[in-house]
């Protein structure tokens, strides 16, 4: 085991680390209080994988993870091995000549719970990594693991020096970049995902920054009907990876 572990909190990424990777799991604290079926199958699971189960109590378990939505479960866990940098990730897609990339590219996204839906929705439909700016996006950390519901472990998440150079590199593998803007006159649903993509989503509100706008090579809008004027990013990025799973799947 590694001598600095990270930690995981809440029943879902907790669960799924047990159940795709339990040798990696170091412990398992759990909030002794807690006596209802969830956590008593919880615990009947984590001792069945035989992990050390330590007894403790709320306010513990928040001092751990720095938040008080633990669930009453919080785990110290090795970090798992993941392709160390987007380049080794393409060039491993290219060499299997399998499903063209898709990827899930975020600027301004600062909001750790909106990450950690983002990449629970990546993993859903998919995507094979979400990119996202160094000096404008929001880390992994135990709070966007929590909302990620395990999605932090198996989606792998780059932040670049450069989005704009990054996109540039993308196009040059013939990945079609395209950004997502109110104005556009295109729809998600009018253009062609089934090819190497990257769909390119900027925060609500501000949107994407001019030049990661100007850089992409297509610009789409998601169809509105009702009063409000945009979606939340991480809805929205499940209705563009969703569309694009929906075309390869037909």
């Amino acid at each position: 085991m590694s001598s600095t572990p990270k930690v995981l909190f809440g029943f879902h990424a907790v669960g799924v680390r047990i159940k795709t990777a339990p040798q990696s799991v170091f412990e398992v604290f759990f909030d002794v209080s807690r006596r209802d079926a969830r956590m008593r199958q919880f615990v009947d699971r984590t001792r069945e994988a035989g992990i050390r189960l330590i007894e403790s109590d709320g306010l513990r378990l928040a001092k751990m993870c720095g938040s008080h939505g633990h669930q009453g479960v919080v785990a110290r866990v090795d970090p798992l091995a993941q392709v160390k940098s987007l380049d080794e990730l393409l060039e491993q897609l290219e060499a299997g000549g399998g499903e063209p990339p898709l990827l899930l590219v975020l600027d301004g996204v600062t909001d750790p719970h909106n990450l950690g839906a983002c990449l629970r929705v990546a993993d859903g439909a998919g995507a094979h990594a979400v990119i996202a700016p160094k000096d404008h996006a929001a880390g992994i950390n135990a709070t966007v693991a929590k909302v990620a519901s395990g999605a932090a472990e198996t989606v792998p998440y780059f932040m670049v020096t450069n989005l704009a150079r990054t996109l540039g590199e993308l196009k040059e593998r013939n990945i079609w970049c395209i950004g997502t803007s109110d104005d556009a006159p295109k729809t998600i649903y009018d253009v062609k995902l089934t090819g190497p993509v990257a769909l390119v989503l900027g925060a609500e509100g501000e949107g994407m920054r001019q030049l990661t706008r100007k850089t992409c090579d297509e610009l789409v809008s998601i169809p509105m009907r009702g009063a409000v004027e945009s979606l939340n990013v991480s809805v929205a990025s499940g209705v563009c990876l969703y569309e694009a799973m929906r075309q390869r799947i037909l």
